[in-house]
């Protein structure tokens, strides 16, 4: 991992992809009353959550953190899956966070309320519609096809932390897309490609989510947070096929995300089956 800062740098290297502020970023976000701790920006590194559970290991990181990265040479999706993007191409970054006064029962939520306050901040920042696939990742519409423009991992850290790591491409171009079934802010049309701002509001956006969840004790449905991670999720009202551990695979129509964040499927010989874990294949348009 490069030493923090080390983005400002090579500032002109790319007129259009500019390093972001990490001066800035602190500036606007890390204040008396905030969530936010500590901006730490670096040039390079493999995985931001596997530096930030380190930091956290190790006693140099406490809640409020964030680590910020301008290229990930090994970023982690779900189930181990790789996301590599050229330097400065997008946002990957990850936060620390430890919700101790809510059950461990709870902690399932986070990825899911980090999903719905990352869609709120970029649609406001952004302009762009976004939507939610269950259980982590962030849709556009780009050419009117639904694609994945980035995904969100939470693990758990140290003692009773958590680190959630969130991807999203920026300024991907199509001929710089990993493969086709994916998308970027810019090819989705974005009103803003400007990195700092687009951070500001999702950090912005995660902390309120974050705030209203924990006063409420980590209850999905008096926060708010079920409610809204519904009225965003594309999966629910399609049918789907959810790739289960085990190779096992079923097929339904994804009808709710109940209170332990699971998704409902509504099978054909009439069982809801929850689901809460594994891959969700949309079978059909909503």
């Amino acid at each position: 991992m490069t030493p923090p800062d080390a983005a400002d740098d090579s500032r002109w290297s790319d007129l259009d992809r500019p390093p972001l502020n990490a001066a800035a970023l602190r500036r606007g976000l890390v204040h008396e009353g905030s969530l936010w701790r500590e901006i730490r920006v670096v040039r390079s590194t493999g995985s931001t959550n596997s530096d930030l559970a380190a930091l956290a290991q190790s006693g140099e990181a406490a809640e409020g953190t964030v680590l910020v990265a301008e290229e990930q040479t090994a970023g982690r999706g779900r189930l181990d899956r790789r996301w590599t993007a050229p330097a400065r191409s997008g946002l990957y970054f990850s936060v620390l966070l430890t919700p101790g006064d809510v059950p461990v029962a709870r902690w399932g939520w986070l990825p899911l309320l980090t999903g719905v306050a990352v869609a709120t901040g970029l649609s406001r920042s952004a302009g762009v519609d976004t939507a939610l696939k269950w259980p982590n990742d962030l849709l556009v519409t780009v050419g009117g096809e639904e694609r994945k423009a980035g995904g969100i991992l939470a693990e758990r850290a140290a003692g009773d932390a958590v680190v959630v790591g969130v991807g999203v491409n920026v300024t991907l171009r199509q001929d710089e897309l990993p493969v086709p079934q994916a998308g970027s802010l810019a090819l989705a049309g974005a009103v803003s490609t400007d990195r700092d701002p687009l951070l500001r509001a999702m950090l912005r956006s995660l902390e309120d989510w974050y705030r209203r969840w924990r006063a409420a004790g980590g209850d999905p449905a008096a926060s708010g947070l079920q409610e809204t991670y519904a009225a965003g999720c594309a999966t629910l009202g399609r049918t789907v096929r959810a790739e289960l551990p085990g190779d096992r695979s079923v097929i339904g129509e994804a009808v709710a995300v109940d209170g332990d964040g699971r998704l409902v499927l509504a099978t054909p010989d009439g069982v809801q089956e929850p689901v809460g874990a594994g891959d969700i294949v949309h079978l059909r348009p909503a």
